[in-house]
């Protein structure tokens, strides 16, 4: 079996940087992180969390709560989440609270009796509440939304930014009525999303829907768009979930996406590319989110005193034929 000292001479450092860069510490420099990260890997290294988290009276468990299991955005936080939990020594839980704050609540009231060591949590709204948690010392790190009126590790996307450059991409390319899809108010990432628009046409000349980040709600929220007097000739939508009820909607009225009606959604699923036309996408850095964001955990494990940090990453326009007529 593998030691920190295999690892430290495989990674080319001492094992006081392997000890700092598994407990999340961000004191070390990214490149040394890196190859110990990968030295890791290689050699199938896990640390003794067993002992360590009997010390703390804590299981070597992370939960990890998103808001919706079927978005291939959140399965892409996981698998970040996981990747470096593991090399850490920590197994990770997943709860799906399905956009629910009542499921949402259970999972945190779970997370509390089996004494999982931290908890990475996708708020559902304003009313998400982790007063308990933190008051009896578990720490949370919020992903992709802020948690609501509490300072704390978050890491976040700057998706106001985004959906401004992708509203103003569809009117460079010819497109004069840009309406936008989002999803429900109070969550963070759709109001942010729709004040990008808003900056980008004017809110005097905004056309906007908001539904749930479903399809099923989408296609309805679309169908209603599409079917007013003078209907728009772009969307905006929010993630590709609703993506996929907007196609629906485009199909059922014979409109093609990009000829009658310019397309661009959040998220780069992995169907984005297999229909016609491909979807113009803005990509969000999901498996960094989730990667980031078990760092940031870890590092509130070994010291409870850090500051906290919010990491906000940037997301890409990736053009594609679907914003083009």
């Amino acid at each position: 079996m593998a030691t920190i000292s295999d690892v430290a001479a495989r990674a080319g450092v001492s094992t006081a940087t392997v000890s700092r860069t598994l407990n999340g510490k961000s004191t070390v420099d990214p490149e040394l992180a890196a190859r110990v990260l990968e030295a890791a890997e290689e050699l199938g290294y896990h640390p003794n969390g067993l002992a360590r988290n009997l010390r703390r009276q804590e299981t070597a468990v992370l939960a990890l709560i998103i808001s919706d299991v079927e978005n291939p955005f959140f399965t892409s936080i996981a698998r970040g989440v996981e990747d470096l939990a593991q090399v850490s020594g920590y197994s990770v839980v997943l709860c799906n609270s399905d956009e629910n704050e009542d499921k949402e609540r259970r999972y945190l009231d779970v997370a509390l009796q089996e004494r999982v060591a931290g908890v990475l949590l996708s708020p559902t709204g304003p009313a998400t509440n982790v007063t308990r948690l933190r008051r009896l010392g578990t720490p949370v790190v919020a992903v992709d939304r802020p948690l609501p009126g509490t300072d704390g590790d978050q890491v976040l996307v700057d998706t106001r930014r985004a959906a401004r450059q992708a509203a103003r991409h569809l009117v460079a390319n010819g497109y004069r009525q840009v309406a936008c899809l989002t999803g429900p108010s109070g969550v963070r990432t759709a109001d942010d999303r729709l004040s990008g628009y808003f900056d980008a046409v004017g809110e005097e000349n905004a056309v906007y829907r908001r539904a749930e980040y479903r399809a099923e709600g989408a296609r309805r929220a679309a169908g209603d768009l599409l079917d007013q007097p003078t209907p728009p000739d772009a969307l905006l939508v929010a993630n590709s979930t609703m993506a996929i009820g907007v196609l629906e909607a485009l199909a059922e009225r014979s409109l093609r996406a990009g000829r009658d009606i310019g397309i661009v959604s959040f998220d780069d699923a992995p169907w984005t590319t297999l229909i016609d036309p491909p979807l113009t996408v803005v990509a969000q850095p999901a498996y960094e989110i989730g990667r980031v964001a078990a760092q940031l955990l870890l590092a509130r494990i070994a010291d409870s005193t850090r500051e906290p940090v919010t990491t906000t990453l940037d997301a890409q326009l990736i053009d594609r034929q679907s914003s083009h007529r």
